[in-house]
């Protein structure tokens, strides 16, 4: 912001990293699940090792999460006044 840019700017620069990190943990997690199927198999009742319609659900989910999550330090990063920030260091 001390350099010209918009708090909505600041706001969605920091949801799009968010986005992208945890689009990035959840392609990892979703492979390693259905790399492991097999292994807890014996554990999953009524559910398929890989059912696609559960891997997006959860899938989805966790990118809410994240997004969420990232959602609280965004807001408060775009409220932050710029001289107090540049004066902190």
């Amino acid at each position: 912001m001390a350099l010209g840019a918009s708090a909505s700017q600041i706001l969605s620069m920091i949801l799009l990293q968010t986005a992208a990190t945890s689009a990035i943990g959840v392609s990892l997690g979703t492979l390693g699940s259905a790399a492991l199927t097999r292994w807890i198999q014996s554990q999953l009742y009524g559910v398929s090792p890989l059912d696609p319609v559960i891997f997006v659900a959860v899938a989805l989910l966790m990118l809410l999460v994240a997004q969420l999550a990232g959602l609280i330090p965004s807001r408060r990063a775009s409220r932050v006044d710029p001289a107090v920030a540049l004066r902190y260091e």
